[in-house]
């Protein structure tokens, strides 16, 4: 079974997250072997906290206002391996170690399936 990677952030690097309004900075899961975007969620300070200690993906329900491990229902857990900011502090980055069928809950391997056009 995979376990996560521990990612010790120092203060300036937490201190360096812009967070939105309501508290909240998006953040994109990619597949660290394979480089598919997974998904986006949000994170808040207590998720990007637990997401960095535990070495697994903890995001923020905007519609259930609550903390959401990813995998804890569906089993397709992800774990972190590498984790970014972007030049702004306003968007995050994780490699992950995708577990299960996939990240998106309509159970495809990747929340980008949907493409514009013919």
């Amino acid at each position: 079974m995979p376990t996560g990677t521990r990612i010790d952030a120092s203060p300036d690097q937490l201190a360096a997250v812009t967070y939105n309004a309501d508290g909240l900075v998006p953040v994109i899961a990619q597949d660290i072997e394979h480089g598919d975007v997974l998904m986006m969620a949000w994170m808040n300070a207590e998720s990007l906290r637990m997401t960095l200690e535990e070495g697994r993906m903890v995001y923020w329900s905007r519609s259930r206002q609550e903390l959401w491990r990813k995998g804890d229902t569906s089993g397709d857990r992800q774990f972190v391996r590498e984790a970014y900011y972007d030049c702004d502090g306003d968007t995050l980055l994780f490699l992950v170690e995708q577990e299960g069928a996939g990240a998106c809950h309509t159970g495809a391997r990747t929340c980008f399936f949907r493409r514009f056009g013919p």
